[in-house]
């Protein structure tokens, strides 16, 4: 079943990225227009991925 949302829902993961549903694009601190094609993201927070905006676990590697 598919849903309509009338603006995202954003989930802070402890310690990890930041999940965004619902989004059609994301704006990054540079201001650059991200195209979202799933249902669900998952953005950056430690800004150490190689893939920003966008977490590519690096954050399990930093310690805390």
């Amino acid at each position: 079943m598919s849903q309509d949302f009338a603006h995202p829902d954003v989930v802070l993961c402890p310690h990890g990225p930041m999940l965004v549903r619902g989004a059609t694009s994301i704006q990054d601190a540079d201001g650059t227009v991200h195209a979202v094609e799933r249902p669900v993201v998952a953005l950056c927070r430690c800004e150490k991925s190689s893939r920003l905006p966008w977490c590519d676990g690096t954050h399990k590697l930093i310690p805390r």
